[in-house]
């Protein structure tokens, strides 16, 4: 039997025992697609859409279905009633302006495709640009140009790069972690719901936040069930949304995103992977980069434009890399220790990752305990190592197996932890380069300090 065959099988009767799966019918109607089997896609992403009308990947997978039969017309007809949604993938409109194109209507195709590789680059294509005419730029200014914010219009790349959003999560959805969900009160959401009282002392709504750990434990969770909790706007900001090969253009992008979270307050502006962007200056050559931090550190002071309602977090696997002007009073002035998940936390994450699966009475408590030091991520390996396997017992058999709480015991022995390598390093960091106690909590959680 073909392996597609067997995994197409095993993904339908999947989906007959847990038909209301969103992610799994996606799945199954993705994997027929890439099989080349549109017209069993475009039923399943029909049928997936009776359920959930409104799905954007979806109705995206129905015109992608319609283009691979040739069926033109159809997914012209449905890309064009979907190009003004702000959230419509960026491969989408680069299919939109390829069938604009062929059907003749130039001008059209040239704005679907500079909307897409405005939000995504990396899907330019040299070809369909030459025959669009349409080509990336960037105004590269000289090395002692002086920047200056420009026309209000400039701020349209900045929106497109980080979207607002309106988190649907809150601090109930997020397992233990209540030392750390309480230090986030009092920075974050108290001065907020009680702002008269704060007001009183002399505290104003605002600052900064920095959340370090290892890889995987959920830190942009987190951020998001913070603004969640408070109903907040909530901006999550990459690396590539801000970094840019021409001089002045990453302080540009910089300045775009605090003056759209200062439009939308009250609003979680959130920076992953921080220490690529708040480098220790020092350790600079390029002076554009040095630049960068600078511009990132006027925005956080607020000295132009006021920061009142914008709340910065920001997260890094290497705190040790950040430019210690960064945790001055008034920037991230809280550092805060996200500490792989406690046992309560990973029973609660493994019973999440069980849904929609079929399973037997599962002690995810018992588990849990056999997984210290695991981070969410450790803990999902776990879950698809024990799926894998119980896949493997379902395609001899010929039917579906449930999983058991001895299935997930057995795939422990096959992960280890990943946080390890992590906790080397910070061991020596909290051990030799921690005169001022920032790395206490690490010594702590590893009971080398009381």
């Amino acid at each position: 039997m073909n392996p597609n065959d067997e995994t197409l099988k095993a993904l339908r009767e999947a989906v007959k025992i847990s038909p209301q799966n969103p992610p799994l019918r996606q799945h199954l109607a993705d994997t027929l697609l890439a099989c080349g089997m549109a017209e069993e896609a475009e039923k399943e992403f029909r049928e997936a859409l009776k359920l959930w009308p409104k799905q954007l990947s979806f109705q995206v997978g129905l015109a992608q279905a319609f283009h691979q039969q040739g069926k033109e017309e159809e997914a012209i007809t449905l890309l064009e009633s979907l190009s003004q949604a702000p959230d419509l993938p960026a491969k989408a409109r680069v299919l939109y302006a390829r069938l604009l194109l062929k059907s003749g209507e130039q001008e059209l195709a040239q704005e679907e495709y500079r909307k897409a590789i405005e939000a995504d680059r990396s899907l330019a294509d040299a070809d369909l640009g030459e025959r669009l005419k349409v080509v990336p730029e960037k105004r590269k200014l000289k090395v002692n140009e002086e920047w200056a914010p420009e026309e209000e219009g400039e701020f349209r790349s900045a929106e497109e790069k980080a979207a607002l959003e309106k988190p649907a999560i809150s601090f109930k959805d997020v397992g233990g972690m209540e030392e750390l969900k309480e230090e986030i009160r009092m920075k974050i959401i108290y001065p907020m719901t009680h702002s008269e009282m704060f007001k009183a002392y002399g505290k104003s709504m605002g600052g900064g936040l920095l959340l370090y750990g290892p890889p995987g434990c959920g830190k942009t969770y987190l951020a998001r069930a913070t603004a969640g909790e408070i109903q907040a706007n909530f901006m999550s900001v990459g690396i590539h949304d801000v970094l840019n090969m021409w001089i002045g253009e990453s302080e540009k992008s910089i300045h775009h995103l605090f003056d759209m979270a200062r439009k939308h307050t009250p609003c979680v502006l959130f920076f992953d992977e921080v220490d690529a962007l708040g480098a220790k200056r020092a350790d600079m050559k390029a002076s554009g980069a040095r630049h960068m931090v600078n511009q990132f550190l006027m925005e956080m002071d607020g000295t132009e434009h006021s920061n009142e309602g914008i709340l910065v977090m920001a997260a890094t696997n290497a705190p040790w890399d950040v430019d210690s002007a960064f945790r001055r009073p008034g920037r991230f002035d809280r550092v805060l220790f996200v500490t792989p998940p406690d046992a309560p936390a990973r029973a609660a994450v493994l019973r999440l990752m069980g849904r929609g699966k079929p399973l037997e009475e599962v002690d995810f408590e018992a588990v849990a305990k056999k997984t210290e030091k695991f981070s969410g991520a450790d803990l999902k390996a776990l879950v698809d190592t024990a799926v894998e396997e119980k896949l493997k017992e379902a395609m001899k058999e010929g039917k579906l197996k449930p999983l058991s709480t001895k299935d997930l015991l057995k795939a422990v022995e096959k992960v280890r932890p990943s946080t390890a390598e992590w906790f080397s390093t910070a061991k020596n960091y909290a051990q030799y380069s921690n005169q001022d106690g920032t790395y206490d909590d690490i010594l702590k959680y590893l009971k080398l300090l009381k």
